[in-house]
């Protein structure tokens, strides 16, 4: 017999609103329960007085992820995509266009002329994005891994393209540019790339955690509602209220989950990759509105990739504005101050003295941006814990919005199946 209690989700991140959407789907109770006072997690977006809509960190969602098209409704979002391709700097400054070299991977061969890798690099990314479409998803992920970097060099590409291609693209999707993370994620993100497109919604990542919020009754979603404790199906609340649940979801990130659960305490704590965006606005796009991510290969730079988000988006700044976000990946140990006096000479001898002109937004540092995916870690770890103890969240699996709205469906089948 089903307790008349409702299952109680703590997290309103996009792992607890896709378990608490799949179960009012199916006519369960649920109550989530978020400390902030918004949903998302760490897909948030801030709006300046004066109309910039600024994501905390630089994030893109990449449109053919298998849980995502099954979750989303994409024309509610009105998703603006990227052009396949980037923009690349060299390390001797010179500056290279690379267009759909994944999506498109045969367009690889009419830029022979780009200084990006020889001719059987090029040929290797097309027999590689050929490999992968007779691949699914959970095939890929299911791959014994290495690093990625052992990866690429064992199937044969050179030092030239790992550096100047391999290092900026996939080192700021991981941000990880040592190229660390596991081989089967690199073989995973690289199919998204080659099939789907990267975009972003019209007014910024939170629409989407907004809009599986949306689908649930009114107060269903608790903000501002920290959880103090949990013992057995009691929930305590900071402020001393106690909730009766039939189960327990803990949808929190991996650090604050084991504060609740003894039954991690023994666990290896969470690791994370760390990165920070610092936002300009500027009177003009030096994009020219090409609607290309700008990568840069030089080792010791601190501006790893630019990206023109208004180009993409036109609402993620004001009329006549431009919206810039420059993103620095790893631990740095600078001030915002000290990081703006090293961003500002590379960005000028990027974009040209107009650089100066940047109005300075805001600097986001995200010690917690995505948990670290290593070699030989397990796809997905256990989701339940103990007799009506659930977790969910991709800091259980690899680091994605993808695994993080799959654990949570996951999740949500179980109790309904149980």
């Amino acid at each position: 017999m089903i307790s008349s209690d409702p299952v109680v989700v703590i997290g309103a991140g996009m792992a607890g609103l896709t378990c608490a959407n799949y179960l009012h789907r199916a006519g369960r109770a649920v109550v989530v329960l978020e400390a902030a006072d918004a949903v998302g997690g760490r897909v948030r977006t801030d709006v300046t007085p004066d109309g910039f809509r600024l994501d905390r960190g630089f994030q893109i969602l990449l449109t053919r992820y298998p849980e995502v098209q099954r979750l989303l409704d994409y024309g509610a979002l009105n998703l603006k995509t990227f052009r396949s391709g980037a923009v690349t700097r060299l390390p001797d400054g010179t500056q290279t266009t690379l267009q759909n070299p994944l999506r498109q991977p045969s367009a690889a061969f009419s830029a022979l002329a780009s200084p990006i890798g020889s001719l059987s690099d090029k040929f290797l990314i097309a027999k590689f994005a050929q490999h992968l479409s007779y691949r699914t998803s959970e095939q890929l992920l299911a791959h014994p891994s290495t690093d990625t970097l052992t990866f690429l060099r064992e199937y044969g590409w050179s030092e030239h393209i790992i550096d100047n291609f391999f290092r900026p693209f996939f080192g700021g999707i991981y941000l990880d540019r040592n190229l660390s993370t596991a081989s089967n994620f690199f073989e995973f993100v690289f199919q998204q790339f080659v099939i789907g497109e990267a975009a972003v919604p019209a007014l910024g990542m939170q629409q989407i955690p907004e809009q599986l919020a949306a689908r649930l009754p009114t107060g269903t979603v608790r903000l501002n509602t920290p959880v103090e404790a949990l013992k057995g199906l009691q929930v305590r609340l900071r402020e001393g209220e106690i909730l009766a649940a039939s189960a327990v979801v803990v949808a929190t990130d991996g650090d604050s989950a084991r504060t609740f659960l003894p039954q991690l305490a023994h666990a290896p704590a969470t690791t994370w990759r760390r990165t920070t965006c610092t936002y300009f606005a500027a009177d003009h796009s030096p994009g020219r509105g090409d609607q290309l991510l700008r990568l840069n290969a030089a080792s010791e730079a601190m501006a790893h990739n630019v990206a023109f988000l208004s180009d993409v988006a036109p609402d993620y700044a004001p009329a006549d504005r431009t919206l810039i976000s420059v993103n620095t990946h790893g631990p740095h140990g600078l001030s915002e101050a000290e990081l703006l006096a090293r961003l500002q000479p590379e960005l000028v001898s990027w974009f040209g003295p107009e650089a100066t002109q940047w109005q300075h937004l805001r600097t986001y540092q995200i010690d917690h941006a995505l948990p670290v995916y290593t070699a030989g870690q397990p796809v997905q770890q256990s989701l339940k814990l103990d007799e009506d103890l659930y977790r969910c969240g991709d800091s259980a699996s690899y680091p994605s919005l993808n695994a993080a709205i799959a654990t949570g469906r996951q999740v949500a089948e179980m109790l309904l199946a149980s």
